[in-house]
């Protein structure tokens, strides 16, 4: 039954008849497609998994395979032979050790599961031999036993009238006698058999190589951070606004030196355990490979990982910062504030212990306490500096006032148009000179290093009272962009242009009040105090029409109770609740709140000039604000009413520039309006009058002229007030209000959620930098992929935790890459190599061990690279030679012959190789009737401690 499983799966597969192929090319094996399929059978309970691995390959003309089938050795077989291949640094073990392109596994399902006695190993090999047999599969078929990290395969391939045993042993101790090539060359001669004398000859491929471990004489480039610099004055690598990079550890830990003879016969080369020509210096073929440390510490990566755990903390800024521990103490704050009461009552203490002066001074001992004066998690001089680089605009306080030092808005200059500056629209951060820009890097670093979770809930309870205190003194905040909130932006940082919006209106608003002379409710805008419309005052109260709805519903509706006496909607009247003067005089004769006159169009009625009026500027929004209104009105329905209240709804603009209109242009009329306003409803045509005599006619458009449209019913209902006597569009005073309230209860978790699309983005632009300086393609590539994969991930609100990982993971990749980049120069000397060509090379090759898994040295020993690879190990072996202690005289000469040489003080190039690998190949006459010779090879690899090839190999263990 197993075996009919297994022919079962070759057919499925196709694996059965004549196999055919081209000759490999060189190196096919490394840059060529390896491909698997697997599949799962049984030997009665016990569970194998079978796995086709295959070289992908360009199917061939069918064209020259009509040979004597008889004759033809099997492709596997012929693979033995080809020498182009050898030593591929990333294959399966088993392409490795035979050259093969193509072979079938048979190994046990389980992890633990192992084939360890010699009769199912034997039972398991009659199996497959059979299946080969009546399939006439002629890919090997290998069986793995023993425990799976042995890597040990038995296995067989079937042709036309010839059989290949692929055998493997594995010895614990190598012999001594094995250790050289003359030991192995007889090993191979006696399993070939071969009667005939002379033997044919032997072609050899050898392979040495030597491990560099040691890089104490060159200091890894990276400096360490001066956390201390900071609170001396001196910004040094932990600069406010800048995040760090590099590795804090060598990311390099080992270079591995393959030493190759590819062509060799046997003769021409001594190798035995007195004598060796295998110099590696004389090696016709070098290769390295670098190993590279596992999860490298990097400072970006750091810095990023630990800003990303603080979006799972839990606790309150107040918890942290100790606040509910003095809330909680309501015993004693109850005695400070009956503290006169209990003056004038009995007491059985003395009178001096309950005085109001100890009462009060022990009460400001534990606020200061629980709010971190005597004990805050920042120190003044790092919260200083912080708030310094936040704010600039504080730095002149001392010199020029605070009035003077806000006098000029911060983000007036245009912001430069390059693709790294607007990576913030991509990601929905913020602009890199932006203050939330800064703000983000400032708490990453003092999350990093000052204070972790409490220095950032104290620097942000420090930020607020910041912003509230500009708030209420009327100073701008700096570092950002005028106008309303850009949704482009995070919503932290429209949340700071709100509050900009609102420090602006009540700015322009407070100092109107101060140059009017007339008194005005509270309710109205303030500005403008005269009644002619070129008064310079006017030029503050400039606002533009936006054909839009604003934010003002809510205080719109509140008004509905206000209509006692005026005529048609309630909401309008509202609207102008602070227009007293509006209901005293029905009709307004004298223009108020023009702006200047339009120029070209003139009132159809009266006839005179028609005027732009000031209008009040529309309410700004940020996105949840706009998330509100829209939920607002979608419940409104679909019903005739729903549509008509979420018209009235969004008509508050629309009703604020009639009455500002009406103010400004007495005797006017809807179609003055609409020409102002809306051009395209006002159509306008040539007609020949009754004289003959050719005019221009307008009417409005038919979407002005439907039933109970709302432009007509707001023109009905609006009254000529102009804009600094409406009721304001925007409360700035309330939306500060909740702009300052959205600051204030933001938990730390809360904040690095807004600010870690930040975060990325300056990590993005960091490496970019740092990049720039290497010129790795590979790390520009992987960049592409970071930006593009951030712009998905971060467009949306809450984006998944995992997808944020993996944005940080590839951040990380690229810092490891780049700092082994320059880890591998300053090792290999690139930047003080002075010749241009040699520099250029060493460059060259530099980046090609970061990006492929072996590298070959262009001249080997002789080369550029290979000359500093060979100084390389000539100062490790001083090195190692310095620190080894002297032996007595028996020990040295019972040493071996290495140990000898470095004891008696001689100094070799190189160690002795932690890894020898020898392909033997031969062909010997097959006997009659076959006139084909038949191929035979035999791998053998010694390996020493702490040698790893391609993770296929156990430390101690040879290969036959």
């Amino acid at each position: 039954r197993f075996i009919s499983k297994v022919e079962e799966v070759l057919n499925d597969w196709k694996l059965i008849g004549i196999s055919s192929g081209k000759p490999l090319e060189k190196g096919v094996y490394t840059t060529g497609a390896w491909e698997e399929k697997s599949d799962e059978i049984s030997f009665a309970d016990f569970r194998f998994s079978i796995t086709h691995h295959y070289l992908v390959q360009e199917p061939c003309d069918k064209d020259g395979k009509e040979e004597a089938v008889e004759d033809a050795l099997p492709l596997p077989m012929q693979d033995l032979l080809c020498m182009n291949n050898d030593f591929p640094p990333r294959a399966h073990c088993l392409v490795r050790w035979y050259g093969l392109r193509e072979f079938v596994v048979i190994a046990p399902a389980a992890n633990n599961d192992a084939v360890l006695s010699e009769s199912k190993c034997n039972l398991l090999l009659s199996s497959i031999s059979i299946a080969l047999g009546n399939t006439g599969c002629q890919i090997p078929l290998f069986v793995q036993i023993h425990h799976k990290w042995r890597r040990m395969y038995v296995g067989e391939c079937q042709g036309p009238g010839v059989r290949t045993d692929f055998e493997m042993v594995h010895l614990r101790k190598v012999p001594n006698q094995y250790i050289h090539l003359s030991g192995l060359l007889d090993v191979f001669k006696s399993k070939i058999g071969c009667p005939l004398t002379p033997l044919p000859p032997v072609n050899m491929a050898i392979r040495l190589t030597y491990v560099l471990q040691d890089w104490q004489q060159y200091f890894w480039p990276q400096q360490p951070p001066d956390i201390d610099a900071l609170v001396g004055g001196e910004v040094g690598g932990l600069e406010f606004g800048k995040l760090p990079f590099g590795a804090c550890e060598d990311p390099i830990s080992e270079l591995h030196l393959a030493t190759t003879w590819p062509h060799l016969t046997e003769g021409i080369i001594v190798d035995n355990d007195v004598y060796s020509d295998l110099d590696p210096i004389q090696a016709p073929q070098w290769s390295v490979r670098v190993r590279k440390a596992d999860n490298p510490q990097c400072l970006l990566g750091d810095f990023l990982t630990e800003f990303f755990k603080l979006c799972r903390r839990k606790e309150s800024t107040d918890e942290i910062l100790g606040r509910s521990a003095f809330e909680e103490e309501g015993k004693e704050v109850a005695d400070i504030t009956h503290a006169l009461s209990k003056l004038t009552e009995p007491a059985p203490v003395p009178i001096h212990k309950l005085s109001v002066t100890n009462m009060v001074h022990s009460a400001k001992k534990k606020i200061r306490k629980h709010r971190g004066v005597d004990e805050s998690p920042l120190n003044n001089e790092v919260l200083n500096t912080i708030l310094l680089f936040l704010f600039p605009d504080a730095a002149d306080k001392l010199a020029d006032g605070f009035e003077s030092r806000t006098s000029t808005p911060a983000g007036n200059n245009p912001p430069p148009e390059n693709e790294d500056y607007n990576l913030f629209s991509q990601f929905k951060s913020a602009p890199s000179d932006s203050l939330t820009y800064k703000l983000a890097l400032c708490l990453c670093m003092i999350n990093f290093y000052h204070g972790g979770v409490k220095g950032v809930a104290h620097l942000w309870q420090e930020f607020v009272l910041e912003m509230r205190y500009r708030w209420e003194n009327n100073y701008l905040v700096p570092g950002l962009a005028n106008g309303p909130p850009d949704l482009r932006c995070c919503l932290l940082h429209q949340k700071l242009q709100m509050l900009n919006c609102c420090i602006e209106r009540k700015k322009a608003r407070d100092e109107g009040k101060r140059g009017s002379v007339s008194d005005r409710s509270p309710g109205d805008t303030g500005k403008g105090a005269d009644h002619s419309g070129d008064n310079a005052d006017k030029e503050k109260e400039v606002g533009k029409s936006w054909e839009s709805w604003s934010d003002s519903e809510e205080e719109f509706f509140e008004c509905l109770s206000d209509t006692e006496d005026l005529k048609g909607n309630g909401q309008e009247n509202g609207k102008k609740g602070g227009a007293k003067e509006g209901n005293k005089e029905p009709v307004n004769l004298k223009p108020e709140g023009r702006l200047h006159p339009h120029g070209k169009l003139t009132l159809l009625h009266p006839g005179e000039p028609l005027y732009i009026p000031i209008t009040q500027e529309p309410a700004p929004m940020t996105e949840d604000l706009l998330e509100e209104q829209s939920e607002v009105l979608a419940k409104l329905g679909t019903s005739a009413e729903g549509a008509h209240l979420r018209a009235r709804m969004q008509s508050a603009c629309l009703l604020s520039d009639m009455e500002s209109f009406k103010a400004a242009n007495p005797g006017c009329c809807l179609e003055d309006f609409v020409r102002w306003y809306s051009p395209r409803d006002y159509i306008e045509e040539e007609v020949v009058d009754e004289k003959g005599n050719v005019v221009i006619k307008g009417e409005l458009s038919a979407r002005m002229k439907i039933p109970s449209n709302m432009w007509v019913e707001a023109w009905e209902t609006a009254k000529p007030v102009p804009a600094r006597r409406q009721k304001r569009l925007f409360d700035d005073t309330r939306e500060a209000e909740k702009v300052l309230h959205y600051l204030a209860v933001q938990k730390p978790a809360d904040l690095a959620r807004h600010l870690l699309p930040c975060i990325i983005h300056a990590a993005v632009l960091k490496v970019k930098e740092e990049e720039a300086l290497e010129d790795i393609s590979s790390v520009k590539k992987i960049i592409k992929q970071i930006v593009s994969h951030s712009s998905k991930v971060l467009r949306f609100p809450n984006p998944e935790d995992k997808k944020l990982e993996e944005i940080i993971a590839q951040i990380m990749s690229v810092e490891a890459i780049i700092a082994r980049a320059r880890s591998l120069k300053a090792k290999f000397g690139v930047e003080k190599c002075e010749n241009e060509e040699e520099k250029d090379h060493l460059q060259r090759f530099v980046n090609c061990l970061l990006d492929q898994p072996e590298v070959s040295v262009i001249g080997a020993g002789r080369g550029p690279a290979g000359s500093v690879i060979h100084k390389l190990f000539v100062n490790a072996q001083r090195v190692r030679v310095s620190a080894v202690p002297p032996l007595d005289e028996e020990l040295r000469r019972s040493g071996s012959s290495e140990e000898r040489r470095l004891n008696a003080g001689a100094v070799s190039d190189f160690p002795p190789p932690t890894g020898r690998e020898v392909i033997l190949r031969t062909t010997v006459p097959r006997p009659a009737p076959y006139s084909k010779p038949l191929p035979q090879r035999m791998y053998s690899v010694l390996t020493k401690e702490d040698f790893r090839l391609a993770g296929a190999f156990s430390a101690d263990t040879t290969f036959f």
